[in-house]
């Protein structure tokens, strides 16, 4: 398996999102940088999040973000 730009910016997407809470969404705005736009557009593409400019993670989505801030979480300890 490749880790594409285009998975990595999927990625740091994922961990922009506060799991404590499935009441708070994010927002992408239009003048955003152009990589985390299409990233969101291909989450939504995925069905991962409601929106296709972000909102809030679906049912899979939370789980996808589980796991890829986990993973985050353990590369960078030290």
């Amino acid at each position: 398996m490749l880790l594409t730009d285009e998975i990595v910016a999927e990625i740091k997407f994922l961990s922009l999102f506060n799991l404590e809470t499935v009441q708070e969404g994010v927002k992408v705005h239009g003048n955003a940088d152009p990589g985390l736009i299409n990233a969101a557009q291909r989450l939504f593409d995925k069905g991962l999040i409601s929106q296709h400019d972000g909102g809030y993670l679906t049912d899979l989505g939370i789980e996808v973000a589980e796991h890829a801030q986990k993973m985050l979480t353990i590369l960078n300890s030290n």
